[in-house]
Parts: structure tokens; sequence; C-alpha cells
């Protein structure tokens, strides 16, 4: 992939910048209150835009903050276009690495008691995914342009965590020592 073709992240970070534009640390808060949905490292929330604004995706000005000026950045036509582009493209379904599903198919491997016991705690971070999401309903709410579609990404990562619930009481009902 050449190093200024726009990868997934790219497209998210244009997203998220969206009409009001937004800066690196806007992008950090973002995505810790939205981890259900992707992660990445702080860093990259920073590096990116400013490939996406050599790219021509993105502007930039600087804007006082509390302690120092702030760089906010904003779409360009250009980022406009790739994103209307996007968005016409098929999506597919999510690949990702679930740690906890890799773990249970080495329990034959390591057994079953220390499988269990390695995927039972992750019902605290699913209530504290619930207590995010009620916070993002809450945030929703002050975004009327994008209200509509933040609510229908939080009622899927609702269903998403309500089904990894039911997958941690599948696992402990199944490797019951």
């Amino acid at each position: 992939m050449s190093r200024d073709a726009l990868t997934p992240f790219s497209y998210a970070i244009l997203a998220l910048v969206g009409r009001d534009g937004a800066g690196p640390h806007d992008l950090v808060r973002m995505a810790r209150q939205g981890r259900i949905y992707a992660s990445a490292a702080e860093s990259q929330y920073y590096a990116e835009p400013k490939r996406l604004e050599r790219l021509g995706y993105l502007t930039s000005r600087k804007e006082p903050g509390r302690t120092r000026e702030r760089t906010h950045y904003s779409l360009t036509e250009t980022g406009l276009d790739a994103l209307r582009a996007w968005a016409r493209e098929p999506v597919s379904f999510p690949r990702t690495l679930h740690e906890g599903v890799v773990r249970l198919l080495a329990a034959d491997l390591v057994g079953e008691a220390p499988t269990r016991a390695g995927i039972t705690p992750l019902r605290e971070e699913l209530d504290d995914l619930d207590a995010l999401l009620d916070q993002a309903d809450e945030v929703a709410a002050t975004l009327p342009h994008r209200e509509k579609y933040l609510r229908i990404n939080h009622r899927l990562a609702r269903r998403l965590v309500e089904a990894h619930r039911e997958w941690v009481d599948e696992v402990e009902r199944e490797l019951e020592s």
C-alpha cells in the first residue's frame, strides 16, 4: 500500500474531524469514549491528521489553548470528496483479533480452569462499556447533525456488549470446574 493511500483509520479521522473540525486532543478524547468501535495508539491520532493535511485532505490552523496553542483541523473539499466516495464502497464484516476467542481456542493446551479465569473478568469491562455508552448517548443529544447516526451505532454497540455477556456466560457454563 502506498504511503499516500487512505486507510480505514484515515477515513475514521476524516469522519471524526467532521463539519466542525477537531484537534488531535479532541480526536483522542473521542477515541477514548468510543473505544468499543476501534482502538489505536493515541499517537496515531496526532500523526494521522498531519499526514492527511500533507496529502490535502485536511487543513489546520492554530487556536489558543489553556496553556499553549493547539492545532485545529478542518476537512478540505478533497477530504469531503474522499469521504463521499468511500461511503459508497461496500462494507465488509469487521475483522478483529478477539483475544478471548484465541484464549478459548487454546483451552485444550492450557486447561479450561485458567481459560475460564482469564475470560470471566471481561464482565467488568462490559459494565464499563455500558457506562461509556450511556455517556455517549448524552453527548449524542448535543450533536443534532449526528445524533441519529450516533444512536444507531450505540444500539449496535449495546448489542455487541450483550452478545459478549452471553458469550462469557456460555464460557462459564461450558468450562465449569
